[in-house]
Order: structure tokens, then C-alpha cells, then sequence
């Protein structure tokens, strides 16, 4: 490591309120390098059954058994703990701050309470929260300490981010105690035995931390841009699952595959708006979508044209799929 690589893990542990934080060279890496470290086939972990590809695969290096609960479904993990916490030695809670696919925010209040009750680990990946959420930023825990919950940052034991989102640059990092964090940097293969990642793109990402807390307006912009869009999608009666206009991430669900593939392929077209479809077998097929991000700078006109041509396309795309049908 050299001197920007501590200066940029102090900013992020700093910013999610921790001690300590370890970069790695990649975000997919950094979830499958933890994961795959510290636990064994003597553990359990529960994960959302939405949790990003990168956790899955360093569950499977960690040999740890494995259970999915259903979306933020905290009943269903309960009821899990309550059947097999006592079979385990570590048993782990695995979630994302902001999903990827649906927008929503993580119930950390809920998942803190588990935790506690039942002496388990907590991680949660702020890939898509990081950046976005919070006053400043500072993703679910500033989040939902705004919304009133009393907890210190430090009982998650694992916080987990990348640089390829809203840092705009490539890499990965865990933050939390500084006693997990040190032995993480001294002991884990994929850290100790890689290149660190290069100068350019942390000092890249230092710059951009300093960026938004230094210009308040940007995280500000984001979110009422965020909100904003949500609203003008409700106006029009259009579906966007569990978001609520709290993250950037927001998706207009078709219900059919067919239709979010040519919603997505008009919208580009005819529009100018680029948005992928999200379709079976990635998800359901009723639960196919196109999958919105906002930025700070999009624009009032740019967020009502664009809702306004989702609504135009999907609404020809069905009434054309019904006729169709009828004939």
C-alpha cells in the first residue's frame, strides 16, 4: 500500500462512521475475498434470496451453509434463526444496502435486532447505496440514523462498498473494527497476494469523496431528482415495485418480457433514452422491467420527457400485444 491508499481508507471509514477500512482491487473481488475468508463449513449464512452474484460466490468458497429468506422478509429470517442458529458457530447476516434490481433500502433497524438477539454477524454491501443515501451521502447507516434509529456504525460488522458506482472510479472495501479490518489486511489471499489498486483510481475516488461532502448540492440534486422521478412515474400510473424514490436506482416493471425488451429497444430509438430491459430468466416473467438510474444531473425536462414516453411506449406496446391477442 502506499500513503493515498491509507488517506482514502481513513475517508471511508470516516464516512461510514467506523474505525478502520481495507481497499481491494475490485468490488466483485472484495465480497468473494471476505466471504470466502472468514468463514468455513462450520457456519451458516442467511442472505436475501436478491443478494448480488459476487456474495453467493464467496459463500461457495467459504464452504459455509446457506440460506436465502425471501426479500426483506424478516419474519422468514427469523423464523431461520430460530431453527438453526444454535447448530452453527458464526452464523451471518447478509443483505445490500440499496438493491440493485428493486431500489429498495434495507431494513437495518430489523436486521440490527436479529443480530443482537441472536449473536449473529451483520454485513451489508452499499454498492448501490454509498453515495446516494443519507444527507450527505453516506449510505443506509446515516440513512436510517436520520430516521431516528440510535446505533453505532460499528455493530455492523461488515461494511462493504465499490468504487465503480458512485466514486466513478474501480475497486472495493471493507470498513468496520479495526481489530477485523487489520486481520482482513494482514491474512486474506486476495488482498495480501494482488496489486492494490492504482494510484489514478483511488486517488480518483478520494477526489470524489471529497467532491460531495465539500458540494453538498450533488447528493441533494440526486435525491430530490430521485423523488421526482417517482412521483412523475405514479402520476402516469406507472409500476415501479418496492422503490419509493429513495435511491436512484428505480425500475418501471412491464409485467413481460416482451414488452420491457421492446419498451427498452423504442425508448433508444425513437427516444433517445437508454434503459436495459431486466427479463426472464433474471427475474420472474411477470416481474420483467426496465431499470432507471438518476444522476445529479439530469435535468426537470429530461425526468418528464422521459416518463413521459415510458408511459406513451408501454401503453402502444400493450394495447398492440391485446389486439394481437384478440385477432
Amino acid at each position: 500500500e502506499r500513503p493515498f491508499h491509507h488517506e482514502l481508507e481513513l475517508a471511508l471509514a470516516h464516512a461510514q462512521g467506523v474505525e478502520d477500512a481495507v481497499v481491494m482491487a475490485g468490488g466483485h473481488a472484495t465480497n468473494i475475498n471476505t466471504i470466502g475468508h472468514l468463514f468455513n463449513p462450520s457456519d451458516l449464512i442467511l442472505h436475501d434470496e436478491l443478494i448480488h452474484d459476487s456474495c453467493l460466490q464467496g459463500i461457495k468458497l467459504s464452504g459455509a451453509a446457506r440460506r436465502s429468506f425471501r426479500h426483506e422478509d424478516i419474519g422468514h429470517l427469523e423464523s431461520q434463526l430460530k431453527e438453526l442458529r444454535r447448530h452453527y458457530e458464526k452464523v451471518l447476516i447478509l443483505v445490500e444496502g440499496v438493491y440493485s434490481m428493486d431500489g429498495d433500502i434495507a431494513n437495518l433497524p430489523e436486521y440490527l435486532r436479529l443480530k443482537r438477539a441472536y449473536g449473529c454477524m451483520l454485513m451489508v454491501d452499499e454498492a448501490h447505496s454509498f453515495g446516494t443515501v443519507g444527507s450527505t451521502g453516506f449510505g443506509v447507516g446515516q440513512y436510517w440514523k436520520e430516521q431516528g434509529l440510535d446505533f453505532d456504525p460499528i455493530e455492523v460488522d461488515l461494511w462493504m462498498g465499490t468504487m465503480s458506482k458512485s466514486l466513478a472510479a474501480m475497486g472495493g472495501w471493507i470498513a468496520g473494527r479495526k481489530e477485523l479490518i487489520q486481520y482482513l489486511r494482514y491474512t486474506t489471499p486476495g488482498f495480501v497476494f494482488a496489486a492494490g489498486v492504482p494510484p489514478q483510481l483511488g486517488i480518483a475516488s478520494l477526489t470524489a469523496i471529497r467532491l460531495w461532502t465539500e458540494e453538498t448540492w450533488r447528493v441533494e440534486r440526486l435525491q430530490a431528482n430521485c423523488r421526482r422521478f417517482y412521483e412523475l412515474c405514479k402520476e402516469r400510473g406507472l409500476d415501479n415495485g418496492p422503490a419509493k424514490g429513495e435511491s436512484p436506482v428505480i425500475p418501471v416493471i412491464t409485467g413481460d418480457s416482451m414488452h420491457a425488451l421492446k419498451l427498452s429497444q423504442r425508448l433508444l430509438e425513437d427516444h433517445g433514452i437508454n434503459a436495459k430491459p431486466i427479463i426472464f430468466p433474471a427475474v420472474a416473467n411477470d416481474a420483467a422491467r426496465l431499470r432507471f438510474f438518476l444522476t445529479s444531473l439530469h435535468t426537470e425536462e429530461q425526468l418528464v420527457y422521459t416518463c413521459d414516453k415510458i408511459a406513451e411506449t408501454l401503453a402502444d406496446i400493450r394495447a398492440q400485444a391485446a389486439a394481437k391477442k384478440r385477432k
